[in-house]
């Protein structure tokens, strides 16, 4: 590792305390499962990043608090961290074609897969991370696993917020919220927060620092009707609008860019949501009824400089705008007490889910003699059910499927027009021992999948195409078949030390069949620029499996410290890309072999408490068509506060040894004159060192 100086000093932290501490570890629930879950009763490798973790990490986005869990990484190529991956597993980018998510992402019960950038963090209860396929819980968009963002619920008695940040690069953010009862069974809850950054660019072309800035505003409100003893009503309300600059790399892999017409990366987002929870006398219900309308738009400089840089006039822009309508409807019905199957002995739940994504894109692009129209309407309806059996006093049996039924229709005015239906099964059985009351040991096995599509912008290649091979080539990679995973999973959960030490362990075996692979045809431009034909093809099989550690010791009453390590291996089998580069036992992409999060916190008595950690993973391919990469790395950060009664105050760094990293990469394609158009690799740098001060006071 790079900085074995910060883990060394963070260790010799820890290690200050001395005192045992009386105070236990508070309780955490898992609020994405069926049921709400015990964290460390959940047959489930997962993590949940609390509010008090978002908090002092100064986190603004999921991307600022995905590192400390393991074996989960995410793509640039972008303003904000849009694309997840888990276990190696997820998407990387998004262009022309429709996406059929493999890591999905909920934002309060709403679905917003595939769409990342929305996942800012203000007055968020906890971000829950549940690894593997949850093909029983969420379908074809959780292949590699669910992202659930959990927004803060109206509290029953007044409470009322205010924060603010001051940071370098002209960073601040004022934020405020508010909660409390209308009436005796009417309470409320309303958020909002205003962010704004110059980014991390200078462009010197325009003499500009904040071509990459962000604008980022987040407004929340919930309400809750408390009926009666049997009903409750929840109404949610989210608008996001992300109004961020794209302007990230450089011919020469620095800082400092040359675009004549630097890009953006814009979200809007409207989400509305309602809940009813009813319990009766034999059972209990839960009926989720989501609306959300989503415009996007995503522009880059293609060329990366300015007009008479490039010969022959070469000189370009992309844009991407998306309308995304969405709308879902579920349906559950839960067991209790006086409804258990067999003797009292298995809780069950039944539900039915049904989803409805209307998708339009219009392309506007330098090369293309008029704008490229498509619309994707995606249809989804799914019954499921689980079974949770008591076989003993300390053994309990888990079943759970899943039967989804896609229908998708595509069309565009390249005169393409698509419908690939098809039913898909997932499911879980997982057999849980309880050695004790503090310790819980799983196995358990589990399928998910990923719907099967088609190539669009590959057909209408073909019908503008007039050389043979290239047809032929073309026409190889023009449908794509579902992906299925199996994945075999060991855990122990356990809490030791009169509940001062919490631990999670997890081993894991994914075997991929038809895995889905992203690939591009290169085409020269007569003025000498290059045109990319991305597509979805499938890799034959490959296997990933590692292990997960997650770890959080209360020391003392003073000192509590925490460990999460991931380790991960991948690798294909039988795949020559369409260069025709045979990657059989190579690393799949975004998948570093180790990933790590160490720290630690003291708090001392006059109410100033100190926070260091490190965080790191290894090199990893970008993608799976060349060999760019990123570094391993190792980032410190720091934070310095006082607390005192309704008052915060708090000094904090990120990456304070201001190491270079990277978040994307491109290596297969050259775009420098000076270096005579040579293929070689082009990055996209992470966050570099940050340092800022917030403040908040509570009434």
């Amino acid at each position: 590792m790079k900085t074995p100086f910060g883990i060394s000093l963070t260790l010799s932290f820890l290690m200050a305390g001395y005192t045992w501490s009386t105070e236990q570890l508070p309780e955490i629930l898992v609020t994405a499962q069926l049921r709400d879950t015990k964290l460390l009763q959940d047959s489930n490798s997962t993590s949940v990043v609390t509010a008090e973790i978002i908090q002092r990490r100064a986190a603004q986005h999921l991307e600022d608090v995905l590192n400390i869990a393991p074996n989960v990484n995410y793509a640039g190529g972008s303003s904000r961290a849009r694309f997840y991956q888990i276990r190696g597993i997820g998407d990387r980018s998004q262009f022309q074609e429709p996406l059929n998510p493999s890591v999905g992402l909920l934002l309060d019960g709403v679905d917003f897969s595939g769409m990342g950038t929305i996942g800012t963090l203000f007055d968020v209860e906890q971000v829950e991370i549940l690894r593997g396929p949850q093909g029983t819980l969420h379908g074809a968009n959780a292949l590699a696993g669910l992202i659930n963002i959990r927004i803060n619920a109206p509290t029953q008695e007044y409470y009322h917020r205010l924060e603010a940040t001051l940071a370098d690069y002209e960073t601040y953010s004022l934020g405020a919220v508010s909660s409390g009862p209308l009436t005796d069974s009417l309470l409320y809850r309303v958020a909002a927060q205003q962010y704004r950054s110059n980014g991390f660019t200078d462009n010197d072309f325009l003499g500009t620092d904040d071509t990459q800035d962000r604008d980022e505003l987040t407004l929340r409100g919930k309400m809750r009707w408390l009926a009666s003893e049997l009903h409750t009503l929840d109404l949610g309300f989210t608008y996001i609008d992300m109004e961020n600059g794209y302007d990230a790399f450089s011919l020469d892999n620095v800082r400092d860019t040359l675009s004549d017409q630097p890009g953006h990366d814009e979200q809007e987002s409207i989400a509305l949501s309602l809940r009813l929870d009813s319990n009766f006398k034999s059972f209990a219900t839960e009926l989720a009824l989501t609306y959300a309308e989503n415009e996007t738009d995503y522009g880059y400089d293609e060329d990366w400089t300015y007009v008479g840089f490039h010969p022959f006039g070469y000189s370009s822009f992309d844009r991407y705008q998306r309308q995304r309508d969405s709308g879902s409807a579920q349906l559950r019905l839960l067991s209790n007490d006086r409804s258990r199957l067999f003797a009292d002995s298995t809780d069950w739940v039944v539900g039915a889910y049904y989803l409805n994504n209307k998708e339009d894109l219009q392309r506007q692009y330098t090369y293309l003699e008029q704008d490229f129209l498509s619309s994707y309407d995606t249809k989804t309806l799914a019954l499921f059910g689980q079974l949770d059996v008591a076989l003993g006093e300390s053994l309990t049996l888990i079943g759970g499927l899943r039967w989804e039924s896609r229908e998708t229709d595509y069309s565009d005015n390249n005169g393409v027009e698509l419908a690939p239906d098809k039913d898909l099964w997932g499911g879980k059985l997982a057999l849980e021992y309880a050695a004790g009351s503090d310790t819980m040991l799983y196995a358990s096995v589990s399928r998910g999948y990923r719907a099967n599509g088609v190539n669009a912008e590959i057909l209408a290649s073909i019908k503008a195409s007039d050389d043979p091979d290239s047809i032929e080539q073309l026409q190889s990679v023009r449908e794509y078949d579902e992906e299925t995973l199996l994945n075999y999973e060991l855990g122990l959960k356990t809490r030791l030390l009169d509940n001062r030490l919490h631990a999670r362990l997890a081993l894991f075996y994914m075997d991929r069949e038809d895995q889905q692979v992203k690939g591009a045809f290169l085409i020269d431009q007569d003025d000498g620029g290059t045109t990319f034909i991305d597509y979805t093809d499938n890799a034959a099989q490959g296997n990933n499996y590692g292990l997960e550690l997650e770890t959080d010791w209360l020391a003392t009453a003073a000192l509590r410290f925490w460990f999460n390590l991931g380790l991960l291996e991948t690798e294909y089998e039988d795949y020559i890309n369409a260069d025709g580069t045979d990657l059989s036992g190579r690393d799949q992409a975004h998948a570093p072999r180790y990933q790590y999060a160490l720290g630690g916190r003291y708090s001392f008595n006059n109410g100033v408490y100190l926070q260091l950690d490190v965080e790191g993973k290894d090199e990893f391919f970008f993608s799976d068509r060349h060999a760019a990469h990123s570094d391993a790395y190792d980032l410190l950060n720091a934070r310095l506060g006082f607390s005192a009664g309704r008052w915060e105050l708090a000094l904090w760094g990120r990456n304070l040894g201001d190491e270079d990293y990277y978040i994307r990469g491109f290596g297969s394609f050259g775009n420098d004159p000076r270096k005579g158009y040579v293929t070689e690799p082009y990055y996209q740098f992470g966050e570099p060192r940050r340092v800022g001060v917030s403040a908040s006071y509570t009434f």
